[in-house]
């Protein structure tokens, strides 16, 4: 897939991300809890695909896009456990208090995913600069080559 594909792709899942998130509001407590765990479900399935892209990739990635799959995955395992702990309680206080770190929590998420974007963009369009050189030399009379 092309990577402008990839960006058509990443921007129709956002705006779906986006149609999601306002129609919680609305929702009762059981649908929305579905809908919590169908994300969460769909957000592993996400990270396992990026894994194995990543594993399989090993060599042609650069090492640090490597580093960065690995400390997601570690991220995201905390997270994760950080928010089934905070479920489980029931003081009114405590509720409040979650809430409002979860409101923050995914305000910081939306705020890396869009740094994310921004970075896949200064990605992409590097690498259709780096394709454009490369297709140049490639081009170019062979004792300019070297």
């Amino acid at each position: 897939m092309a990577v402008s594909d990839q960006l058509t792709k990443l921007a129709a899942r956002a705006k779906e991300a986006e149609d999601r998130a306002a129609a919680a509001q609305g929702k009762a407590s059981a649908d929305l809890e579905k809908d919590v765990e169908a994300a969460r479900t769909s957000a592993q399935a996400q990270a396992d695909k990026l894994r194995a892209t990543a594993e399989a990739k090993k060599g042609k990635l650069s090492v640090w896009w490597h580093d960065v799959q690995r400390s997601w995955d570690e991220h995201i395992e905390r997270i994760r456990t950080d928010i089934e702990e905070r479920r489980a309680e029931d003081n009114v206080d405590r509720a409040q208090i979650r809430a409002e770190n979860a409101e923050d929590d995914a305000a910081f998420a939306i705020d890396f995913a869009y740094a994310a974007i921004e970075e896949a963009e200064y990605a992409a369009l590097d690498a259709s600069l780096a394709r454009m050189k490369a297709d140049e030399l490639a081009a170019a009379p062979t004792s300019t080559r070297t």
